[in-house]
């Protein structure tokens, strides 16, 4: 049990998502919603240093609907784009107060993530409710690219940190994807287009999905089955069924057990190939080692301080072990799980 985090309120907004700036230390951005994303407006928070080892509220705008999820331009140190409710995906620049600079709407349905491509800095993915994955480029008019990926919500699409084309995505069809965005995509009148891999992940929702920093190959995966997956796609070619467990040649290649409910998020540490971060509708973020020797438990830490659903995570790029988290209880928290 933990006693001890830094606190940043949000009321009356419930936290969705967050992300640390990669450009500067100590900043962070919220992605936030009135009554729990189902109706009401959205805002973003801005927070950075107020007092030494203290971080608080610096700024904030406000959207019309929802917002659900964020990400940091690698290309501007002051800019992030948003993905809200209404299907509409805004930039926005913190010395400009207010609007945002930039702003399109084609999602049909609610915007449920947001990734910056970190190598093909120019470049930006957003998927939706509406089953699709978007790429946007922040001086273009329009999508650059469409993507008919799932026959469901899409709940994550993100770009691999190590190569520029490859993108992931999962869904509530209960798959993880790979897309190479290099292949073109022809209008498919009978459903998704066909992707690069296709990995049954779950019989349940697949709520989140991040590419190892270290491990070129390695996804976790975070579901409503209350499992967090790690999956080798290398080997997904042998794996017929979610089933296909942690036999020779599967592409799962570890479980981790602990939460109580639906996982929410999943962040690797960018400081360490092994650990891992989850957040989930049982209230904790946990912390876990998919390294630790073969009889001790991959469960590191429990953060429990959070009183309501909690469902962003995020690690600081500047300060190794200092992890944030969001939660429906209308507080951000700052901690060191590892010590």
């Amino acid at each position: 049990m933990e006693t001890h985090a830094q606190r940043i309120r949000t009321a009356p907004f419930a936290g969705y998502s967050l992300a640390f700036s990669p450009f500067f230390e100590g900043r962070l951005a919220v992605a936030s919603a009135q009554h729990y994303g189902l109706v009401g407006n959205g805002r973003a928070f801005l927070l950075g240093p107020q007092q030494p080892g203290q971080l608080g509220v610096q700024k904030f705008w406000d959207t019309q609907d929802g917002l659900y999820d964020l990400a940091w331009s690698e290309l501007h140190e002051n800019q992030f784009a948003t993905g809200s409710g209404d299907g509409s995906v805004k930039l926005w620049d913190t010395e400009i107060n207010e609007f945002p600079i930039r702003a399109w709407h084609e999602h049909s349905r609610e915007v449920f993530s947001v990734d910056w491509n970190n190598i093909k800095k120019d470049t930006f993915a957003t998927s939706s409710w509406d089953g699709s994955i978007k790429l946007w480029s922040p001086e273009a008019p329009q999508s650059l690219l469409t993507i008919p990926a799932h026959t469901h919500c899409v709940y994550a699409a993100i770009f691999s940190p190590h190569n520029p084309t490859v993108l992931a995505s999962c869904s509530g069809d209960g798959t993880l994807k790979i897309w190479d965005t290099r292949t073109p995509i022809a209008p498919s009148q009978n459903g998704p287009a066909p992707p690069a891999l296709t990995v049954p992940t779950s019989t349940t929702e697949v709520l989140s999905l991040d590419w190892n920093k270290y491990q070129p190959f390695t996804i976790a995966t975070g579901s409503v089955d209350r499992t967090i997956q790690v999956w080798d796609v290398r080997k997904a070619s042998s794996a017929p069924s979610p089933d296909a467990g942690l036999a020779l040649g599967a592409p799962r290649i570890q479980t981790c057990l602990g939460h109580e409910f639906a996982v929410r998020r999943v962040a690797w540490s960018p400081h360490s190939p092994s650990v891992l971060a989850s957040a989930s509708y049982d209230m904790t973020a946990r912390v876990w080692d998919t390294a630790a020797p073969p009889g001790q438990p991959s469960l590191r830490h429990i953060h429990d301080l959070h009183t309501e659903f909690v469902v962003g995570c995020s690690w600081s790029l500047f300060e190794e072990g200092v992890l944030a988290t969001c939660s429906w209880d209308h507080e951000v928290h700052l901690c060191r799980p590892l010590g």
